[in-house]
């Protein structure tokens, strides 16, 4: 079957694992979501992740990380960007979930950012999600 959609497939697989306390959570593998794994666990929403070969495209397996008395700590994973409604940001405009506590990610010509890295980086592009 062929997926529409494979960003908001991985954000909706992470989101449920992490509300039903699971460790881990297998998703598919591409270069998107390989970024914004990369990107969550830089900014310490995950411990690790890790490529699966299975003889096609790959399995992209997510350790999620839990608070010291296990609550969790993605709050909220939201598709900014779908294939109908692109949404674009310039860097001045990108946005500061919970007031700077959040992350927001985006894809840009230098590769899939956090907020903070596309500000420092002065580079705008296209918002993904946003983790608070």
């Amino acid at each position: 079957m062929a997926l529409s959609d494979p960003i908001a497939d991985m954000l909706t697989r992470v989101r449920n694992a992490a509300r039903s306390r699971h460790q881990t959570v297998d998703c598919r593998n591409s270069n998107v979501c390989r970024g914004i794994a990369r990107v969550l666990r830089d900014e310490g929403y995950i411990t690790r992740f890790d490529v699966i070969e299975d003889g096609r495209q790959g399995i992209l397996r997510i350790e999620l990380k839990y608070g010291t008395r296990g609550e969790q700590l993605i709050h909220l994973l939201k598709r900014e960007s779908k294939p109908g409604c692109r949404v674009y940001r310039k860097v001045n405009e990108l946005p500061r979930p919970l007031a700077g506590l959040g992350i927001a990610i985006l894809t840009t010509p230098r590769g899939v950012l956090s907020d903070r890295e596309a500000r420092t980086e002065n580079v705008g592009g296209e918002l993904l999600c946003t983790v608070e």
